[in-house]
């Protein structure tokens, strides 16, 4: 059987990984939900209509087309303690239709909350796909039960974009009545705001200078991403929280990844339009075209580039049980680029100090 959970974590911390948008439950928690992986045959006559996502209702033209079709077609699931359809009342529909008495179906236990999430995953998953304002009304519904979950939470859930999410929640919400923390979709508590976790930060940088990123971040209750982010802030004399409206890459795991509206940026902001431009003439260099090196270090940037016009896409369309894995090898990626932006940069200011105190004679 497969287990997962849609509590907000509010009680008790429970050991928790994304699953089809929601959060497993390994420890049989109150909120979490019990998919069996048993099909039964089970009589239509006993089965009530689901609170659908849909708006608009069932559409006829699809009832029809599953009538006509002989292709095997996948048990419905049903709410066991309400016998409410969570998913396939399109399935129900035509087998009525064609005068059937019975149904294959898999059992959902749990609360109505997170059967109607699991429905809402499920039409996202497969079948005729919901409108962008099903999905919407769908959001809405999650973030008034949930309005502690991250907007990429209620982003996998609803089959939105989190930006889509954020805007949503804003329309909902008074900025001075959201709540102070989100929980991310591992299951992490961070705060809508980090300064207080960068300025602890900073005050640790401050005492112990060979502090590891890990352990402060650990420590501030920030991300990796962030902490690294507040060391180079220090190590330039700067305040180490960023000023409000500054973009900044928080690598992916800090409050902005799970609490907050940010959204991956594709190449359609003006910062991404420049940078756009500069692959464009770094692809015009000879010194890269023509050697291995460059040419390997341009592919990448050019992979880079085309997954970036899709972060959407790509986020969408991730399988559920994949997203913990990808997410963890999207953040040591991202660890990997940012040395790499760290050693060129270094490699760059040693240049340039190198040529300032160097006579004329001694550069050709």
């Amino acid at each position: 059987m497969t287990s997962w959970a849609v509590d907000d974590a509010s009680v008790c911390p429970l050991t928790r990984v994304p699953v089809m948008g929601g959060l497993v439950s390994r420890n049989g928690e109150a909120g979490a939900g019990v998919l069996e992986d048993t099909v039964e045959t089970v009589a239509i006559a006993l089965l009530k209509a689901s609170d659908s996502p849909r708006l608009s209702g069932q559409s006829a033209d699809h009832i029809r087309s599953l009538m006509c079709s002989e292709a095997e077609i996948p048990p419905i699931i049903v709410h066991r303690p309400t016998m409410k359809v969570i998913d396939g009342m399109h399935r129900l529909r035509a087998a009525t239709q064609r005068g059937d008495r019975h149904i294959e179906v898999r059992f959902f236990d749990g609360d109505e909350t997170a059967a109607f999430i699991f429905g809402v995953r499920s039409n996202i998953a497969h079948g005729l796909p919901l409108s962008q304002a099903d999905r919407v009304a769908a959001a809405e519904r999650i973030i008034r039960w949930h309005p502690r979950w991250s907007d990429r939470s209620i982003a996998s859930s609803s089959g939105l974009s989190p930006k889509t999410v954020a805007a949503t929640r804003r329309r909902m919400t008074p900025e001075d009545a959201l709540a102070p923390v989100r929980i991310g979709r591992d299951g992490k508590v961070r705060p809508l705001d980090a300064s207080e976790g960068r300025r602890h930060a900073g005050r640790l940088f401050a005492e112990n200078s060979g502090a590891s990123l890990r352990e402060v971040a650990k420590a501030a209750g920030i991300s990796v991403g962030t902490a690294s982010d507040v060391r180079e802030r220090l190590r330039r004399g700067e305040d180490p929280v960023a000023p409000r409206g500054e973009v900044r890459r928080e690598n992916g795991t800090g409050a902005a990844d799970s609490g907050n509206a940010t959204e991956p940026r594709g190449l359609s902001g003006p910062r991404e339009r420049d940078l756009a431009a500069l692959l464009r003439i770094l692809k015009k260099d000879p010194s890269l075209r023509f050697t291995e090196s460059g040419r390997a270090l341009l592919r990448l940037f050019d992979a880079q580039a085309l997954c970036a016009e899709r972060w959407d896409r790509l986020v969408g369309e991730a399988p559920p049980h994949c997203t913990p894995m990808i997410a963890e090898l999207a953040e040591d990626c991202a660890k990997l680029w940012d040395d790499l932006a760290r050693q060129l940069r270094l490699r760059s200011l040693n240049s340039a100090r190198w040529t300032a105190v160097t006579p004329p004679s001694r550069l050709g």
